[in-house]
């Protein structure tokens, strides 16, 4: 268990939560694992849940505290609430503000800046860890270069102008993504994005955990009551889960990236994990996409400290907690929504 944000996650698989008093229980078997009191909660998240009482559903229910499931991978299942109150609220702001371009302007340059750090201190760690096996001075450039595009995008309102930004960025990151490929560099190289279809290993790699992401951050937004399709950088387009590919922006390098280049440089993944179609597309085999997922969900239950937070978490609950400082934001809350910044 663990409690962020007033908020209860219930990480153990197979669990029963059931109410004693003002007091949420969680049992396994019949032995009592944990006992949180209820009156400071605003909502339960449980993963790969066995059940829960009706009493204690009842009880959140009246008192405005969720009910999140999902399933132990981290795939939304249903949130359980009562008579709508500040759910309803905090849509209706999602909504109003996502039709305000200057609005979203000012919401979507943090996810920027948040993405352009983290690649920049990506860049960072390889000079220093590996100063033999890269060009320190390209690095050393992009890492500056990343730094003066930051400052642009903090200042900037206006999203098409805001795009371009990222995209001067994701150009100056790219190009030295090849060298950050230490190991199987003849089957494995990364020339320029392809996703529809991914032409290379790596590029069906990313697609793949780039998908994965994108879920956990669907699951995420939806568990604090946000609707994933709305977004304020990429805008409405029927089946996209807008918002959380906006949310998902600063975490694309520090969190996927990284997984994949790690996945390369350890040999986890070879040239026999992957299959070239008659038209060019690449993708992964099945065994290989089951050792993929369960490698991405040994990676969830490493521990880190939130930058922003100050606590120790789980990498899995890093989407869920930079869901509920969105929703703080838009709750007024907060005075500025807090990017994930890792270094």
């Amino acid at each position: 268990m663990k409690k962020l944000l007033n908020t209860l996650f219930i990480t153990q698989p197979d669990v029963y939560l059931s109410l004693d008093g003002d007091n949420i229980v969680v049992l396994k078997e019949q032995e009592k694992l944990g006992r949180v009191p209820l009156h400071n909660l605003e909502s339960i998240v449980a993963f790969g849940y066995a059940g829960a009482s009706p009493a204690l559903m009842g009880y959140c229910a009246e008192r405005n505290i969720s009910l999140v499931f999902l399933t132990a991978s981290g795939r939304f299942l249903a949130r359980v609430i009562g008579a709508s109150k500040g759910n309803v609220v905090l849509r209706k702001k999602q909504y109003l503000l996502s039709e305000n371009e200057a609005a979203s302007a000012g919401i979507a340059r943090n996810f920027i800046v948040g993405k352009l750090y983290n690649h920049k201190w990506m860049l960072e760690r390889f000079t220093r860890d590996y100063p033999m096996r890269v060009d320190v001075i390209q690095f050393k450039e992009a890492s500056r270069q990343l730094s003066a595009l930051m400052e642009e995008v903090r200042a900037c309102e206006d999203l098409e102008r805001l795009r371009g930004l990222e995209g001067q960025a994701a150009v100056c990151y790219n190009k030295l993504w090849d060298q950050m490929i230490l190991q199987q560099k003849e089957h494995f190289y990364f020339h320029h994005r392809t996703r529809r279809p991914p032409l290379d290993n790596v590029n069906a790699m990313l697609s793949f955990a780039y998908t994965l992401l994108a879920h956990d951050m669907a699951s995420a937004l939806e568990g604090v009551g946000l609707d994933a399709y709305v977004g304020f950088l990429h805008r409405d387009r029927p089946g996209r889960v807008s918002l959380a590919l906006d949310v998902m922006e600063e975490l694309r390098g520090v969190y996927a990236d990284k997984f994949v280049l790690a996945m390369i440089n350890t040999k986890v993944v070879n040239q026999e994990d992957f299959l070239k179609k008659e038209n060019g597309a690449v993708i992964m085999k099945e065994d290989a996409r089951k050792k993929f997922l369960g490698e991405w969900q040994s990676k969830k239950q490493e521990k880190i400290t939130h930058p922003y937070l100050g606590e120790k978490i789980s990498w899995g609950l890093v989407p869920h907690a930079q869901a509920l400082l969105l929703a703080r934001y838009l709750r007024n809350d907060l005075d500025e929504y807090p990017p994930f910044l890792w270094k």
